[in-house]
């Protein structure tokens, strides 16, 4: 698999480039926002710009809020209203760029019926060329829409799977049925480009545009990039032909800041409108200032340390379980978090179908924890190393207070910093036993979930995981329509999971955002990835 194939869901961390809050201050002051239109333009502050723009990047959390706001899909969920907050309404399915489809009974094709009239900021119409040729691009780069097509849908060929109806009609066919036909194409990878504009930097060396695409947008979205200057700052304006119906903010500034104490001081300074990433203890500190807000949605992360399954001590069901009896919860929750996190109970995230915590009982018992470690053979205990990503304060803090709460079954930790680079490049080759993951998936579906983290086939399992059963399960969960039975499956492989704890299981960080107490309209996405068409100003 090469590095543009890797799974859509990762997120790869960029080193940071440093830029101090004086400089940043100095660039507001010459590029003044606030003084062509208070309300209408919206600026951000947050720790990189995205590495790319073209869809076919391997996504960071950078390049996700990017996708979410220059490209647009064939479908979406509806919105609904969750504790004053817009969040996705898993159980309803509405059109987006189709207006609507129709599910082959067997679920072994979907027909998309374009919507009339969408326009791009070029002004282009969108047809069924845009659609086919959107997806002849993702076909053939070989990376996020190729993965999806052929790891959960099963397509094996374009030709026999890709079809274009007529001028405003596309349709899909699958070589088996498969649960998720309809709902992937609301994920956040598989948006439709404007083909007419992007096919005029069409090369001999670049048949699909990747050069142009990288640092410029075409699309039928809400918006469309101005400026990218990488690790600087992006400027996203409204596009006025929106089917939806204008952006009411009509520019974005954003802004790369890599420290965060920066991105605080700027908030606090009223340099910026919105400071992405900041730490919850920066969080606690912005509560009380009746200028500020801070938003808040218990999401899809899961945070963990992971464990080399095949590798001794870690080989042993019962030593995995004991560092989860070691795991003092409430004082990560307290110390690290300031209460804005919730233990981790599942492999399946708490917002998903399917989901239970049922079978989660790993309360804090060094006791029990001995006690599995003398099973084991290990009763004097063992020495071994946790890595965790430079930079990185709350993995800091965690590991600090993992390393002494595991002394106290005499598990020796010794604490390793790397470069995220490094650190994956260690993991994802069985070379460091232990690691912190953050990470989710951003299709709401737990055999979906489960085939990603826990197949013993899937390339990001990195743990190396392997169970027959879940295995299993996890393949009929991908292609059974039987929904009652996938439920229950589902329910199991939560359940063998639990028990035989291939992950440290810590904590769903959820996802903040803090604001000017002026700005309104934030919704939260699977990808966690803000949406500017949805904010604007007071």
């Amino acid at each position: 698999m090469t590095i543009e194939s890797q799974p859509p869901h990762r997120r790869f961390l960029k080193p940071a480039y440093r830029l101090g809050l004086a400089a940043f201050l100095a660039c507001a002051a010459l590029a003044p926002a606030h003084a062509q239109d208070a309300k209408s333009i919206l600026v951000v502050a947050g720790p990189r710009t995205p590495e790319s723009l073209d869809q076919e990047y391997p996504p960071t959390e950078a390049t996700h809020e990017a996708k979410r706001n220059i490209y647009e899909r064939l479908l979406a969920y509806e919105a609904k209203t969750v504790d004053g907050v817009q969040v996705e309404n898993f159980d309803r399915l509405v059109g987006g760029l189709a207006e609507k489809w129709e599910v082959s009974q067997d679920k072994t094709s979907i027909t998309f019926f374009l919507r009339k009239g969408v326009k791009s900021a070029a002004g282009n119409e969108m047809k069924a060329d845009d659609v086919m040729w959107s997806f002849e691009r993702g076909w053939n780069k070989n990376a996020n829409f190729h993965w999806y097509m052929t790891q959960i849908l099963g397509v094996k060929k374009f030709e026999d799977s890709f079809t274009k109806v007529d001028d405003m009609t596309v349709k899909v066919t699958l070589p088996k049925t498969s649960p998720l036909i309809e709902r992937i194409w609301v994920n956040n990878d598989l948006g439709i480009l404007d083909a007419t504009e992007a096919r005029k930097h069409v090369v001999a060396e670049d048949p699909w545009a990747s050069r142009w695409l990288s640092n410029h947008s075409s699309s039928f979205a809400p918006y469309q990039v101005t400026k990218f200057q990488s690790g600087q700052e992006v400027v996203y304006e409204a596009n006025p032909n929106y089917y939806r119906g204008a952006p009411r903010l009509k520019k974005i500034i954003f802004r790369e800041m890599p420290t965060s104490a920066n991105r605080l001081a700027a908030l606090q300074g009223g340099a910026v409108d919105v400071a992405e990433w900041l730490s919850p203890r920066e969080l606690a500190t912005l509560e009380k200032n009746p200028q500020l807000k801070v938003w808040q949605v218990f999401g899809n992360y899961i945070h963990r340390v992971e464990m080399n399954n095949t590798s001794a001590p870690f080989d042993n069901v019962k030593v995995r379980q004991a560092l989860n009896y070691l795991v003092p919860r409430d004082e990560i929750l307290k110390a690290v978090y300031y209460g804005k996190a919730r233990p981790t109970k599942s492999p399946i995230s708490e917002i998903y179908p399917s989901f239970t915590d049922q079978y989660f009982h790993y309360t804090q018992d060094v006791a029990k924890a001995k006690a599995l470690l003398k099973e084991a053979g290990l009763e004097a205990g063992f020495k071994t190393q946790l890595g965790y990503r430079t930079g990185d304060q709350i993995e800091e803090e965690i590991a600090v207070i993992l390393k002494t709460a595991f002394a106290r079954a005499n598990v020796d930790v010794e604490l390793v910093k790397l470069p995220a680079s490094t650190l994956v490049e260690r993991y994802s080759k069985g070379t460091i036993p232990m690691y912190f993951f953050r990470d989710m998936a951003i299709v709401p579906d737990a055999a979906y979930v489960a085939n990603l983290w826990l197949n013993s086939a899937s390339l990001i399992n990195y743990p190396k995981f392997k169970d027959a059963e879940v295995d299993r399960l996890i393949n009929e969960g991908l292609s059974s329509n039987d929904m009652a039975k996938r439920d229950a499956g589902m329910k199991r492989v939560q359940e063998i999971v639990m028990e035989k704890s291939p992950w440290v299981f810590l904590m769903n960080p959820g996802y903040q955002l803090a604001t000017r107490a002026s700005v309104a309209g934030y919704s939260w996405y699977t990808p966690n990835s803000n949406s500017w068409y949805d904010f604007y100003k007071k």
